[in-house]
């Protein structure tokens, strides 16, 4: 049987690059892959954008209300069958496309490997990653540093180059003077309490 993985980690921990590592894996051993994007991440527009600089098209910007169980049986159909499912951004996908996910992993023995934020800047979680820390069979973090160079675990927002610590949850990186820099727990809260 096939699984579905969650690999999570803070900004800028290299989630798009292995995405894209993985997928040349794969393809070089002639197996085919899709790639998946939720629609609202619009960074990059239908490509998946590594902060090293590469880019990859997606196979499949998937909309909040789209059935991917749906999809993937179409796509096997109607285009090739299909070895692995890659998800960028899963974080920003809705808990039913969690649950199909899964499906797909355990019924059409396709693994799926989402990747994407645990929490959001203001240290709640995203409907995707919470569904995906509950019923994904394997949990993987993939890290990286804060600037202290602590491990970093949170993602800090800057409007306009400060930390802002309200707003809504969905706001993405390098659109309308917003950014985000990884942070360790301590410089989190030193940040928090300046704003």
């Amino acid at each position: 049987m096939a699984k579905l993985y969650f690999r999570y980690g803070a900004m800028n921990c290299g989630k798009s690059t292995n995405l894209m590592q993985v997928a040349y894996n794969y393809e070089e051993r002639g197996m085919k892959v899709i790639i998946i994007k939720p629609f609202i991440d619009t960074k990059g527009g239908n490509k998946t954008v590594s902060r090293l600089g590469i880019t990859r098209e997606v196979d499949l910007l998937l909309e909040k209300d789209k059935n991917v169980y749906d999809e993937v049986q179409k796509w096997n159909r109607e285009k090739w069958k299909i070895d692995c499912i890659l998800v960028d951004e899963a974080q920003f996908c809705a808990k039913h496309q969690i649950d199909e996910f899964f499906e797909i992993a355990v019924r059409m023995n396709i693994p799926v490997i989402c990747y994407g934020l645990r929490t959001d800047f203001q240290m709640r979680g995203f409907e995707g990653s919470e569904r995906l820390l509950l019923i994904a069979h394997s949990i993987e973090e993939l890290k990286t540093i804060c600037s202290c160079g602590r491990k970093a675990i949170f993602n800090g927002r800057k409007v306009n180059g400060k930390f802002v610590f309200e707003g809504e949850q969905v706001a993405i990186d390098r659109e309308n003077n917003i950014e985000y820099e990884s942070l360790c727990g301590e410089c989190y809260f030193r940040e928090k309490q300046k704003s």
